[in-house]
């Protein structure tokens, strides 16, 4: 395994805030260079640990809002105001540019708030102009277990927001009684079909349906926004499948974006030094937990090898961890350098890591550190081309990172 050239920076970003005084944070911190925990040679060079990068345009970071009890996503709305949803509570609020929050919106479904479940991902619909639809993943409690579901509304604003003809659009089946690994990202195709992404549920139980095509587990599924099947699903046409499914083999998917191309990108939790970022294709099989390059959390081996036949390689992982959680895929204007670039929130890593892709490709990572030593939740691109990112805390914050203005000559 390459280990990687330690970098040193000097932290010059400054952090400015709306609700409180400005406080200095460090802007770069350069990717691990302790040792890993894989027993396996990567299957490529630059598939781990690739050479850290720097960004040299000096950025500032504002605090929008704060008081979120550990929000989960962050999604705009077309007049830039923003929907932030919080986990454990199953509480749905409309955010002003300004930080004014609304009082939390009515009609959603009831969740199952435990350890990792609650209100996940929220989406608005392309169309929402015309049909005021959003949509949103949960943790749905049923008899015997949950399962994660997805919630489809029409977004009714006033003082008390509220949603109306509410329908549930997808199940994931079988129920299970797990509080871990139901993934839960949301990401419109461009022919306005939605992907869901779903994790094996973490234990043994689910674990070992990840890769079988009559579960949801460990899958990553495909379906219109009314909740019937594409008909050019992979598995459409296999008696024997969900048709549903897209893609499978995967460990809990809490990160996921488009790229340019319109291609589907995934950031995957891992087992411990198994953190992965595939590209995913429709009817691939990306191995967990059959193959992979980490291993339990107690140290203890999971798999015989790293590779086998039939199933895909990762573009990229990680040892040690990031704990990744949300993902965006950089195109705007006012970051020129970091236009391609991939942003993944890190839960474990305390950081904003940050990929320089080439043909597929990890040739460069840096640890930003816009929310100074904080979990980061979730990631998104602003519509003036900000990133805008969400911490994981008991008192969540709404921060928005632009480049630092020039100082006046």
């Amino acid at each position: 395994m390459h280990l990687r050239v330690l970098l040193t920076t000097l932290a010059c970003a400054a952090v400015l805030s709306l609700a409180g005084p400005a406080r200095a944070q460090d802007a770069t911190e350069s990717p691990p260079s302790e040792p890993g925990v894989s027993s396996f040679d990567p299957a490529f060079p630059g598939q781990t640990r690739a050479p850290a990068v720097q960004t040299q345009t000096p950025y500032q970071v504002t605090e929008v809002a704060s008081g979120f009890n550990y929000p989960w996503a962050v999604a705009f709305l077309p007049d830039r105001r923003m929907l932030v949803t919080e986990k454990p509570t199953g509480k749905l609020f409309i955010v002003t540019p300004q930080g004014v929050k609304s009082a939390p919106v009515a009609g959603l479904p009831p969740v199952d708030g435990r350890e990792q479940g609650g209100l996940l991902d929220v989406e608005v619909d392309p169309d929402f102009a015309t049909n005021s639809l959003i949509y949103w993943t949960y943790y749905e409690p049923r008899e015997n277990g949950n399962g994660l579901a997805v919630g489809r509304g029409k977004l009714k604003d006033g003082p008390q927001p509220r949603i109306e003809a509410l329908r549930i659009i997808f199940r994931m089946k079988p129920t299970l009684d797990s509080l871990w690994h139901a993934g839960g990202r949301l990401v419109f195709a461009p022919d306005g079909t939605l992907f869901v992404t779903l994790g094996e549920r973490s234990i043994l139980t689910g674990r070992v349906q990840a890769r079988q095509l009559n579960s949801h587990f460990g899958k990553i599924v495909r379906i219109h926004t009314d909740g019937t099947v594409p008909a050019n699903n992979p598995f459409v046409n296999n008696p024997a499948a969900r048709p549903e499914i897209y893609s499978r083999g995967h460990r809990n998917v809490l990160a996921a974006a488009l790229d340019g191309q319109g291609r589907l990108w995934e950031v995957e939790m891992g087992p411990l030094g198994g953190d992965e970022l595939n590209l995913v294709e429709p009817g691939k099989d990306y191995g967990w937990p059959t193959i992979g390059y980490g291993k339990e959390y107690s140290g203890a081996p999971i798999h015989e090898s790293s590779q086998g036949p039939g199933m895909e390689q990762p573009v990229y992982y990680w040892d040690p961890v990031i704990s990744p959680s949300g993902l965006t895929i950089y195109s705007g204007n006012l970051f020129p350098e970091w236009r391609g670039n991939f942003f993944i929130g890190g839960l474990s890593s305390h950081a904003l890591v940050r990929l320089v892709l080439r043909n597929d490709r990890v040739v460069g990572e840096e640890r930003l550190k816009p929310a100074g030593n904080n979990r980061v939740r979730d990631v998104v691109q602003g519509p003036e081309g900000a990133l805008y990112l969400l911490t994981d805390a008991p008192n969540g914050r709404l921060l928005k990172v632009t480049p630092r203005p020039t100082p006046p000559l």
